[in-house]
C-alpha cells in the first residue's frame, strides 16, 4: 500500500508541475507577462521547493512520513485551485511558490517512505518502480497539458491536478495504516532553517540579477550565509543535516554533487523547448506537447531496467553511462537554430531521456544506501535538495540569460532572434554541466553499491 501510495504521489506531481511548462506561453498572452515575470514562473516554484526540503525532511524524521506526505499533497490541492482562478500573474507566482513547498513536503518523503519499507537488496527495483512513476508522469505531462491548452486554456492545466489527488489522498487515510517515523525525536534546528531559506533566497535573486550590482551583492550574501548554515549545523546536537556526512562519505557527497549538475543541466530543457517549439518553430501547445513528451517517455521505459542493473553491478558504471548518454543528446540539441526540424528536437530528448534513466535510479540507490537506517529521511531530503539545488542554478542562469537577451518585452514573435540566442546559451550550459557529472560520477571509487 505503501508503495501505491508512493507511486501515485510521484505520478501525479510531476504532471503538475510539467504541464504547465507548456502552457508558459498562452497564460503569459493572457496575462500580458514579461519575459521576466514568465521566466521566473518555473524559478519560484523550485525555489520554495529547495528552501523546504531540509527542513521537511528532518520533520518528516521526527513527526512521521506518511503524515508530512499526505500534507504535501493537500497543500498542492489548496495551491492548484488559487492557480486556477488568478488573474493576475504576481498572485499565480505566489501560488507556484506554495506548490513548491508542497512539492517538497511529497518528494523529501516519498523516497524515505519506501526506503524504510523495502531490504537493501531489492531497493534498487522499488526506487526504478519509483522513478519511472515520476517519469511516466513528465511523460503524459506535456501531451496532456498542450491539449488541456488548447481546448480549455491555460486554467485547466492547473484544475485537472485536484481530482486525482483528492483521491489519492482518501486513498492513503482509507488504507495506508502505519507511521514511520525516528524512534528519538530530538529537536528542531529552528535557527538552521531560517538560515538556510535566506541562503537558497539570497542565492535565486542574486542569480537572477547578478548582472546588476545588489544583484551582485545577494550573491555573495548567499555565499556568506551558506558558510554560516554549514558552522552552525556542525555545532548543534541535532543539526537539519550532518554537514560531517559529506566529508566522511564519499559516496555520499559525490553521488549528491552528481546529481546536482545532472538536474542543473535538464531542467530548464522543457521551459526551453516549450517555448523554441511555439514562437520559433510555429508548433501548437499540443504538437509541441507531444514532442516534449519523448524525454520523460524514453526516460519511464529505462529506469525500472536501471534499477535491476544496480541491484546487480556496479552502479558508478552504470550511472556514468547514463551521463554520457545525456551528454549526447545535448550535443544534438545543440545544434538547433531558426530552421531545424521537430524530428531533430525529438532524437535529441529521446537520447537525453535514455541517458537519464540509466542515471537517475542507480544514482538514487548509492544514495539511499550510504547513510543508516534511522537516516533515510534525510537522505531522501539530501537527495531531493541535490536535484532541486541543481535546478535551482540551472533555472536561474537561464533567468539570467533572458533578462540579458530579451529584458522586459513580452514574449513573442517579435523576439525570435533574441529568444533563439538564449536558447542556444542555454543548451551550451547544460552540455557543461552534464561534463561536470561525468566526471563527479566516476570519481565515485570501484565499491559503489
Amino acid at each position: 500500500m505503501a508503495l501505491v501510495a508512493v507511486c501515485a504521489g510521484y505520478l501525479l506531481a510531476p504532471m503538475g508541475m510539467a504541464a504547465v511548462n507548456v502552457a508558459i506561453p498562452a497564460l503569459a498572452q493572457d496575462l500580458q507577462a514579461s519575459a521576466v515575470k514568465v521566466a521566473w514562473l518555473p524559478t519560484v516554484y523550485i525555489l520554495s521547493n529547495v528552501a523546504f526540503l531540509l527542513p521537511v525532511g528532518k520533520l518528516a524524521d521526527m513527526y512521521g512520513r506518511k503524515r508530512m506526505y499526505v500534507g504535501g499533497l493537500i497543500l498542492n490541492c489548496i495551491a492548484a485551485l488559487f492557480c486556477t482562478f488568478s488573474s493576475n500573474i504576481d498572485v499565480i507566482l505566489f501560488w507556484r511558490f506554495v506548490q513548491g513547498i508542497a512539492a517538497a513536503m511529497i518528494f523529501g518523503t516519498g523516497v524515505a517512505i519506501v526506503s524504510s519499507i523495502v531490504p537493501d537488496q531489492k531497493r534498487g527495483m522499488a526506487l526504478g518502480i519509483v522513478a519511472s512513476c515520476v517519469y511516466f508522469g513528465l511523460t503524459l505531462a506535456p501531451a496532456l497539458g498542450g491539449y488541456l491548452t488548447e481546448l480549455y486554456g491555460w486554467r485547466a492545466v492547473f484544475f485537472f491536478q485536484v481530482p486525482p489527488i483528492v483521491l489519492l489522498i482518501g486513498f492513503i487515510l482509507l488504507y495506508l495504516k502505519g507511521e514511520w517515523r525516528h524512534a528519538v525525536k530530538g529537536r528542531y534546528d529552528v535557527y538552521g532553517t531560517f538560515i538556510f531559506v535566506a541562503f537558497t533566497t539570497s542565492l535565486v535573486f542574486g542569480l537572477s540579477f547578478i548582472t546588476e550590482l545588489q544583484g551582485f551583492l545577494m550573491f555573495v550574501l548567499s555565499l556568506l550565509l551558506l558558510a554560516a548554515f554549514i558552522y552552525h549545523q556542525s555545532q548543534q546536537s541535532h543539526p537539519l543535516i550532518r554537514v560531517q556526512l559529506f566529508r566522511e562519505n564519499r559516496l555520499f557527497s559525490l553521488s549528491l554533487l552528481t546529481s546536482f549538475f545532472m538536474y542543473g543541466s535538464n531542467f530548464a530543457l522543457l521551459f526551453l523547448l516549450s517555448l523554441y517549439l511555439q514562437f520559433i518553430l510555429g508548433y501548437s501547445p499540443s504538437h509541441a506537447g507531444n514532442i516534449l513528451l519523448l524525454q520523460a517517455l524514453a526516460m519511464a521505459i529505462i529506469a525500472p531496467f536501471a534499477g535491476k542493473l544496480a541491484d546487480r553491478f556496479n552502479s558508478r558504471i552504470v550511472a556514468t553511462l547514463g551521463c554520457l548518454g545525456v551528454a549526447l543528446g545535448l550535443v544534438v540539441l545543440n545544434f538547433l537554430d531558426m530552421h531545424s526540424q521537430a524530428e531533430q528536437v525529438g532524437v535529441g530528448l529521446v537520447v537525453v531521456g535514455i541517458g537519464f534513466g540509466l542515471f537517475s535510479t542507480p544514482n538514487n540507490k548509492a544514495i539511499m544506501s550510504s547513510v543508516s537506517s534511522d537516516n533515510v529521511g534525510i537522505a531522501s531530503a539530501a537527495m531531493n535538495l541535490g536535484r532541486t539545488l541543481g535546478n535551482l542554478v540551472g533555472m536561474s542562469l537561464v533567468n539570467v540569460m533572458v533578462i540579458y537577451f530579451i529584458g522586459d518585452a513580452i514574449i513573442s514573435e517579435l523576439v525570435k532572434n533574441e529568444l533563439m540566442l538564449t536558447v542556444s546559451m542555454a543548451l551550451k550550459m547544460s552540455l557543461l554541466m552534464v561534463c561536470l557529472a561525468c566526471v563527479g560520477s566516476s570519481m565515485r571509487g570501484k565499491n559503489v553499491l
